[in-house]
């Protein structure tokens, strides 16, 4: 399943006003029925397991300095979805993130369109608050930007089994 790079819609500012960073990626699904939960869930709570070892480093390393260290598999808060809460949910869009001292952080999963073309897109907004918030950023980057598109192949054609 390929994901593709997007530009980053514009509209989106409003749900992180500040931001300095935003990323989409999208990808394509046969699940005409996929909403967005269903979509992050997927993407969330099932990571592969090199990314599941990549975050206990990065938690392993960051707990010192205060940073929250969730993990994937375990939600952070009542209603939540993976480590993150979520902030505004519909059906064709779920919102998350959280506000941490060193920067805030916001992941927008978003489905549109009918199969055999239904897309499944994440955007991710940061803003940052510190020179921690924008060396912690710089040092994450490069694993993003193969952690986002791993965690959107996740997403498979077939529908959850009830």
């Amino acid at each position: 399943m390929t994901v593709n790079a997007l530009a980053t819609d514009a509209s989106l500012a409003h749900l992180l006003p500040g931001a300095q960073f935003a990323d989409t990626f999208r990808i394509a699904t046969g699940d005409a029925d996929l909403t967005a939960r269903q979509a992050a869930e997927r993407m969330f709570l099932n990571p592969p397991p090199w990314i599941d070892r990549l975050m206990r480093l990065r938690n392993a390393i960051v707990a010192p300095l205060g940073l929250k260290t969730p993990s994937h598999r375990k939600a952070i808060a009542a209603n939540s979805i993976g480590p993150f809460p979520v902030i505004a949910e519909t059906p064709q869009r779920v919102v998350a993130g959280f506000d941490d001292r060193h920067l805030d952080f916001r992941v927008i999963v978003d489905v549109a369109g009918s199969a055999p073309d239904r897309q499944v897109t994440a955007t991710t907004l940061v803003k940052t608050h510190n020179l921690l918030g924008r060396a912690y950023l710089a040092v994450i980057m490069p694993f993003h930007n193969m952690i986002v598109p791993a965690m959107l192949r996740q997403i498979r054609d077939e529908p959850l089994a009830g």
